[in-house]
């Protein structure tokens, strides 16, 4: 850039945009980290940093010893595995025992393993039992969570026998866990007499607006509210649930009908973090104080929905459909001292990616503002 035109750029910065630069001569570490994130930000929201220079939103959050929050303990998760009664030569299938490998030869090892639900395609006994078999391979204590996938076949009846509940909460190194059953359906099934096959294909398909939308349901709504009102509100806390807890978009069941109402529970927590699976793809939003996580899926990506993304997500590229494995993957959680976490994704065909705490407590907004439809 030449003289003339660095002259230039400058003139043309608004008094706002100038006044926050030099006040970066003497500015401390927060303040200049916040401020470098927003126009980090802005160029990415004008397409002028490519969809692989993710890691340098990050790197503004570099952190140096002993001045910012350090990974208290982490945990790694699977998700959204989909098994068909194939066997193991089925590519599912290859991919779940490839998400245990990968988990397995982390190192140090995670403290615990999350399974996102949907562990089944269609629900059926010989499904679950092939992840089960597959998943015993964990090094790690396992947590399992259930999906949609895993339910609408016998109602549950096979993978709480294999499992156990599915809604429960823990405590560990002082952090609270709960686990969400987030794809309770309305009965739409007695009254038109479907089969419990035809039940399951209908909840199985991403847009048959014969089901009805997930929710989490009175019953598990007024036993989280008795649980968490026990637990002090400094502790923090980490929940787990299939679906997102927001209304992303409808039509797809990127959605949870009474999200406004477990949100109210979970927000007087002064630090919430939410892990979502059933979306498929790296996902991020910010409601309040709540941080919102979506898992990869071993099993295939969706598409962004065409409307509703939060700005908070910086969306991954298109995946290739001749290779598998890409946009595939799995990942790890670090849980730091402050209470909130860091999602790491390890995408199987792209460049890991990262999305921290600290990019979502700050003012900027990392994903591209006035976004209009989906990006491919």
């Amino acid at each position: 850039m030449t003289k003339k035109e660095i002259e230039r750029a400058f003139a043309e910065r608004t008094p706002e945009a100038e006044r926050e630069i030099r006040a970066l001569l003497n500015c401390d570490r927060r303040q200049f980290l916040r401020t470098s994130l927003k126009f980090a930000g802005m160029a990415a929201a004008a397409s002028l940093i490519p969809d692989q220079s993710f890691q340098l939103v990050s790197a503004a959050y570099a952190e140096t010893p002993g001045a910012e929050p350090t990974v208290k303990f982490r945990f790694a998760y699977i998700s959204d595995a989909h098994l068909y009664a194939k066997g193991m030569t089925h590519r599912f299938a290859k991919s779940l025992v490839k998400a245990v490998e990968d988990i397995n030869a982390l190192d140090p090892q995670p403290d615990f393993v999350l399974f996102g639900g949907d562990l089944a395609q269609l629900g059926r006994k010989d499904e679950l039992e092939l992840g089960r078999q597959i998943l015993k391979d964990v090094r790690a204590p396992l947590r399992m969570m259930v999906g949609e996938h895993d339910w609408y076949y016998d109602m549950g009846d096979e993978w709480r026998r294999m499992f156990g509940r599915d809604y429960y909460t823990f405590e560990h190194k002082g952090v609270q866990f709960v686990v969400l059953n987030s794809v309770v359906e309305k009965d739409f099934w007695t009254e038109k007499g479907y089969t419990p096959a035809e039940r399951m294909a209908i909840v199985s398909g991403l847009d048959d607006n014969r089901q009805s939308p997930f929710e989490v349901g009175e019953e598990q709504r007024d036993w989280l509210a008795r649980k968490l009102k026990r637990v002090p509100k400094q502790r923090p806390l980490v929940v787990f649930s299939h679906s997102p807890l927001y209304k992303l978009y409808k039509p797809w069941n990127f959605w949870t009908d009474d999200a406004e109402q477990v949100q109210a529970i979970l927000s007087p927590f002064d630090s919430v973090s939410v892990i979502h699976g059933h979306t498929h793809q790296l996902l991020t939003n910010r409601i309040g104080n709540i941080h919102f996580h979506g898992m990869l899926s071993t099993a295939w990506p969706w598409p962004y929905a065409p409307q509703g993304l939060p700005e908070y997500t910086v969306q991954m590229s298109r995946s290739d459909p001749f290779n598998q494995l890409d946009g595939c993957g799995d990942g790890r959680v670090d849980v730091l001292t402050g209470g909130h976490v860091d999602k790491h994704y390890n995408l199987w065909a792209k460049s890991p990616r990262i999305v921290t705490a600290a990019q979502l407590a700050g003012d900027a907004v990392p994903g591209p503002r006035g976004y209009q439809g989906p990006s491919y």
